[in-house]
């Protein structure tokens, strides 16, 4: 993140990254607040991606997982929705914070863009069922190839930021740090919790595409893994997005 001029911007002693010290509430919050978010949304991704190589025999957990990530996904969107706008109205402590690197700037769109299509054309196969998936078929698949590199990078750049600003929202600090630390934590719970009761609620229709799965071809889990993956791994190396901060 770019260091602007101002108490806002100051950098840590140790390593030159930004510091949260006399900055601005309501931007302490929010960070912490899509800190929090992303944390929730690692280790659930991370097993979603997971299942594609088999999803003959995942389909149900792969479904599962899907649905129960839209909860903190909903949050994290909204909290980096939140900075965009509050940055680009002018609000003078967040335009004193400072905007992401460029780089992250360019991809936020089309990662949001491919994010909302990805899971949302998952839960419209979950309405439509495998008789009839429309069109919503191939465009998760062909989300899915396009969303799984750019979550890498985005992964990749801000994962080093993302413990500390955790831990800092556990710790005891003066009052600029601690303003609103239960609602954010009651946010990413009630998110999480709303999202395992959906994951219930999508029971049917897990089972039914579970059924299909084991009765149909080999499903493309497998291929889209691996060329998801390779492209994952060569946009890192090419853009190298740990120098973005």
């Amino acid at each position: 993140m770019t260091l602007p001029d101002g108490p806002e911007g100051i950098a840590d002693e140790a390593g030159g990254r930004p510091s949260t010290r006399g900055a601005d509430p309501g931007v302490v919050g929010n960070e912490r607040l899509t800190a929090v978010a992303g944390a929730a949304l690692v280790v659930p991704i991370a097993v979603e991606i997971a299942t594609m190589p088999a999803l003959r025999a995942l389909m149900a957990a792969h479904i599962y997982i899907g649905v129960l990530i839209v909860g903190p996904l909903a949050v994290k969107l909204g909290s980096t929705g939140w900075r965009f706008l509050r940055y680009y109205i002018g609000t003078p402590a967040f335009v004193r914070r400072g905007p992401p690197a460029f780089g992250l700037r360019l991809l936020a769109p089309l990662l949001v863009a491919t994010t909302v299509v990805l899971f949302g054309s998952g839960l419209g196969l979950l309405i439509t069922g495998p008789a009839r998936p429309g069109i919503f078929l191939g465009l998760h698949a062909l989300s899915a190839v396009i969303w799984f590199p750019m979550i890498a990078i985005h992964v990749v750049a801000y994962i080093w930021r993302v413990p500390r600003l955790v831990a800092d929202d556990w710790r005891r600090h003066p009052a600029t740090a601690a303003v609103g630390r239960g609602l954010r934590i009651g946010v990413n719970i009630g998110a999480s919790l709303a999202g395992a009761g959906a994951a219930i609620l999508a029971i049917p229709a897990a089972t039914t595409w579970d059924v299909w799965v084991k009765t149909a071809g080999e499903p493309p889990g497998q291929s889209f893994f691996i060329v998801s993956t390779a492209a994952a791994i060569l946009a890192v190396i090419a853009v190298r997005p740990t120098r973005w901060r």
